[in-house]
């Protein structure tokens, strides 16, 4: 199954300006006139009215509350810590900025472990201690039907580590690189590439090695991808931020920001209606000055369900 019937999504606590991670992320962006009462303000708003709409579109959505201390600016990006796989095993990944790194909680999995079978829990952090990082489903695309995975290369996703999660999880690795139009590295594959069952958004330009382009779309041509190439401008709006979602009952959900879906052509929204209902969220704060969208804030679990009697409810 590619998507997701389950997510987590972090309520953040004391979300702000992360001076730590836009060394490597050039999409964030202060907000002038803002204090940081307002802007928590502004982001609590923004996260409990996405989860509201996840919810009123069938999906399972399990909300996980920030703890205030350590402070942790980004910990409503859940997705660059952990995956949940199918098989009940769970990755634990190395993070670049060390004030990310707390966000890395046993009691989260200790509270996914009430409702979902964990078999094997691998952490990966210890590479941190070598400058060595892999930011989860920031750093890779999995495409889980046909057991592909993506990377962007950069200072936040090593290539050796790409390969050796790949050779554990039983995934053929596809590794490239990508710059913005600044000729910044691309920090995370996200903000460039979503890998759907049947379509794949990707923006072809910021893959400036000929080679390692016809690589990645012959890859997503040979798994039967139709392809949708957005433009830097698009990536700068986010638009290649977005992850396919199963609710209960009905067809697939494309979640991506407002930002996001204002800034495709309507051929691209048309094209990308035919696989999905496209689900824009409003969340200009978050994604302005975390310089991450809707992808980011949704991590995914695939864990199997414990049985019913088994269970105790998380946060909600």
């Amino acid at each position: 199954m590619q998507s997701a019937r389950t997510v987590m999504l972090v309520r953040p606590a004391r979300f702000c300006f992360n001076p730590e991670t836009a060394v490597s992320n050039h999409f964030q962006q202060a907000i002038a006139g803002l204090d940081e009462s307002a802007i928590q303000a502004r982001a609590f708003a923004e996260f409990d009215a996405m989860v509201s709409t996840l919810r009123g579109k069938g999906m399972r959505v399990l909300v996980v509350d920030d703890t205030p201390e350590p402070a942790k600016p980004d910990a409503v990006f859940p997705n660059n810590w952990g995956t949940f796989h199918p098989d009940g095993r769970v990755l634990l990944y190395p993070m670049c900025a060390p004030n990310r790194r707390p966000e890395r909680r046993p009691d989260i999995l200790e509270m996914l472990g009430r409702e979902f079978v964990i078999t094997q829990v691998h952490d990966l952090s210890g590479a941190e201690q070598e400058g060595r990082y892999l930011e989860g489903t920031g750093s890779i695309i999995f495409d889980h039907v046909h057991r592909v995975a993506y990377a962007c290369l950069s200072a936040r996703t090593d290539a050796d580590l790409f390969g050796s999660v790949c050779a554990q999880l039983g995934y053929r690795p596809v590794a490239f690189r990508a710059q913005d139009a600044q000729g910044h590295a691309i920090y995370h594959t996200n903000v460039m590439l979503c890998v759907g069952a049947r379509f794949a958004v990707l923006c072809l330009e910021s893959i400036t090695d000929p080679t390692e382009r016809a690589a990645v779309t012959g890859s997503l041509e040979q798994t039967g991808h139709e392809l949708v190439d957005i433009s830097l401008a698009q990536v700068a709006r986010f638009a290649g931020n977005m992850l396919t979602l199963q609710p209960a009952a009905g067809p697939e959900l494309l979640a991506m920001s407002q930002s996001a879906y204002d800034a495709l052509t309507a051929s691209q929204r048309q094209t990308l209606s035919r696989y999905a209902d496209l689900l824009p969220l409003a969340i200009p704060t978050i994604e302005t000055i975390g310089g991450g969208s809707a992808r980011c804030m949704l991590a995914e679990v695939f864990s199997p369900e414990k049985q019913a009697s088994d269970q105790k409810t998380l946060h909600s």
